[in-house]
This record gives C-alpha cells, sequence and structure tokens, in this order.
C-alpha cells in the first residue's frame, strides 16, 4: 500500500489545521475534541493520564466536556483541564483561557430563562437519581424520532406533554427506556403523574422536589434484540408550577428527528414566539428565528430533522 502513508499525512495535517483553528476561535469543547483527535487517544486512555497527574475524571464527564453538553467549573475539573494541556501537548492555558472567555460570554448574552448553575444542579441530580435506577450511561437505544407536545394551562403553567418516541436497539436484551420530566422553578414533582400511553408500562419513579425533577422507568415487557424499532409513548401531567416561557430539549448526542410542538390554552396567548439553540447550558443562545402562532390551534412547533447534541427549545414573552 504505498500511498497509505501519504492519506495517513493527508490526514493528520487536516487534525492540526482543526485544532489550530479551534484552539484560536473555540469554543472549549469544540478544542478539547479536536486535541484529542489529533493525539489519536481514546478517553480511557486520557482518564489513565490524568490519574498519573494526581487528577480523577470520569471518562463519561471527559465525554461530556467534549459534547459540550457540561462544562468544567469545579476547582478539581480545572486542575483537570491544565493537565490536559500537558497531556494533549497545547499550549498553556489554551484550554483554560476559552473557559474564560465563554463565561464572560455567558455573563453579559445570558437571556432569561434557566441559569447555568440550575442546570448544572440538575444535571448532578439526575445523576444520582439515574445510578439509583441502575441506569447506565448507554441505554441501548439510539433515538430516531422524537415527537413531543406540550400543553400551557390557562394560568400560563406548564400543563403537561407527551413523548412519542421510535428507537433502534444497537444492542441485545434492551427493555427499557428513562423518561425524564424537568418542571418549571417553584413545581412540585411529588404532585406530577407519569402515564403510559402505548407499548410501555410504568417501572420505579423517583422525585426531586429542589430541582423539579422526576424520572421514572417506562418497561417495554419485551427484549429487544440489537437493530430490532420499537414505538412508544408516554406523558407526564404536570401543572405545578407558575407561568412558563419556554421549553428546552437536551440531546447529550446527535440523533434521529425531533419535532415540538407548543399548544396554548385559548385564555392565555403569548404574544410572541421564536425558536432557539444552545451548545451547552453554558454557552449563549443562538438560532432565533421567529415563530408564528396559528390562530384557529393557538399552536407553533419546530423540526429539526436531524438532532446534534445541544439543547433546542421554544420560547414566548406573554407581555
Amino acid at each position: 500500500m504505498p500511498h497509505a502513508p501519504h492519506h495517513a499525512d493527508a490526514a493528520a495535517d487536516v487534525a492540526a489545521a482543526d485544532l489550530d483553528a479551534a484552539l484560536r476561535g473555540g469554543p472549549f469543547h469544540v478544542a478539547l475534541r479536536a486535541a484529542i483527535a489529533a493525539r489519536g487517544l481514546p478517553l480511557q486512555r486520557v482518564q489513565h493520564h490524568l490519574s498519573r497527574h494526581g487528577v480523577k475524571v470520569g471518562v463519561t464527564s471527559l465525554s461530556y466536556w467534549q459534547q459540550g453538553a457540561r462544562r468544567p467549573q469545579r476547582p478539581e475539573s480545572l486542575r483537570a483541564v491544565r493537565a490536559l494541556e500537558e497531556i494533549l501537548r497545547l499550549p498553556d492555558e489554551s484550554l483554560i483561557r476559552l473557559l474564560t472567555e465563554s463565561d464572560a460570554e455567558t455573563a453579559g448574552t445570558q437571556p432569561t430563562g434557566r441559569s447555568y448553575r440550575s442546570f448544572m444542579e440538575a444535571s448532578d441530580v439526575l445523576d444520582k437519581l439515574l445510578v439509583e435506577l441502575e441506569c447506565p450511561a448507554d441505554d441501548g437505544l439510539h433515538t430516531l424520532g422524537h415527537h413531543e407536545r406540550v400543553r400551557i394551562g390557562s394560568r400560563r403553567e406548564l400543563l403537561g406533554r407527551e413523548s412519542q418516541h421510535i428507537v433502534r436497539a444497537h444492542r441485545d436484551g434492551v427493555d427499557r427506556f428513562v423518561a425524564v420530566h424537568h418542571g418549571d422553578p417553584g413545581c412540585a414533582p411529588e404532585r406530577m403523574t407519569l402515564h403510559a400511553l402505548e407499548n410501555c408500562r410504568p417501572g420505579r419513579v423517583r422525585r426531586h422536589h429542589a430541582t423539579g425533577i422526576l424520572v421514572a422507568e417506562l418497561l417495554f415487557d419485551i427484549r429487544l434484540r440489537a437493530g430490532d424499532t420499537f414505538l412508544f409513548r408516554y406523558g407526564v401531567e404536570d401543572g405545578t408550577a407558575g407561568a412558563s416561557r419556554e421549553y428546552v430539549r437536551g440531546f447529550g448526542a446527535p440523533g434521529g428527528q425531533y419535532a415540538l410542538q407548543i399548544r396554548f390554552d385559548e385564555n392565555a396567548l403569548p404574544v410572541r414566539c421564536h425558536r432557539f439553540t444552545r451548545h451547552s447550558a453554558a454557552a449563549p443562545r443562538g438560532g432565533r428565528q421567529e415563530l408564528p402562532l396559528s390562530p384557529r390551534h393557538r399552536s407553533v412547533h419546530l423540526v429539526e430533522p436531524r438532532v446534534r447534541s445541544g439543547m433546542v427549545g421554544i420560547g414566548w414573552d406573554w407581555e
């Protein structure tokens, strides 16, 4: 294979160029991902190198960092970032600088909505609840389609939502899905109700009042084999918080189609609606686009043909 070295050199040049651009322009998670790719290190090896530097970071956390689903904030995490600069042979402070710049941008542009701190607190709680339910990091399912319908009540509250999932198993033995509902500030998870509507039944349920999280198992009554597809539907009745102003869905990894519809009560119609995206909980919003409210059906919607890791949502103004 006389041409193989040339292909390898070309690939290395592309990786180096991507890394250089990411270190100059960010954001942090893109630069970290490019650096790991340029060095050709699997995350397990990165974790091993960190442990030799006296820093303990899980593979899951490293994965979240490079996806933009989370950002290192705590002192131990910042120690890990500085160690990563050495392990990945990066200029001193190159990753730390991107984190600092991102914090400054976020402070100046963060709109009304959930704060970064509230997202992180909820994320930590969610991790603990998932451990209680013995839910692995990889649930064995790939989402082909997720259609979500949200209802806003006459008091402007998040009345409830319904989700229909179309999934494909990528390993044998999958027989459940863990649903997560994050209510609006001030909600009462203990008063929420989960309904298994189609091709599933409820299993264990966990609630956390301070963060407004409800986590529930949905059992399939069938063990899927790798390659099998499955469709199921469930709903959550909420209605326990005050006025709602947005609905956001987060994605830890790329997936299939996502459709979100918000339907408003006839006695509580917003003056305007818009869609938005965020690369992560810490990132400023982007992709803003005004959405027309259907006067007959009192609803707005968005469709993402193929979702990326990050967040997408619909916001609305009451006044």
